[in-house]
């Protein structure tokens, strides 16, 4: 496996985005509790069907 990595000065932060009641908005701006509540959910992979 190749592990080639940036410099810390060259990598930028990834804005993760999620769907709640309907809209999708940055995790940036949720407040503590569901910031928490996001934290605390289970990511899950759907098979794609192929093989």
């Amino acid at each position: 496996m190749d592990t080639t990595s940036l410099p810390t000065a060259q990598r930028q932060r990834c804005e993760v985005w999620t769907r709640v009641m309907g809209y999708h908005r940055p995790v940036s701006q949720f407040n503590v509790g569901k910031r928490a509540e996001h934290r605390e959910r289970c990511h899950f992979r759907e098979a794609t069907g192929r093989r």
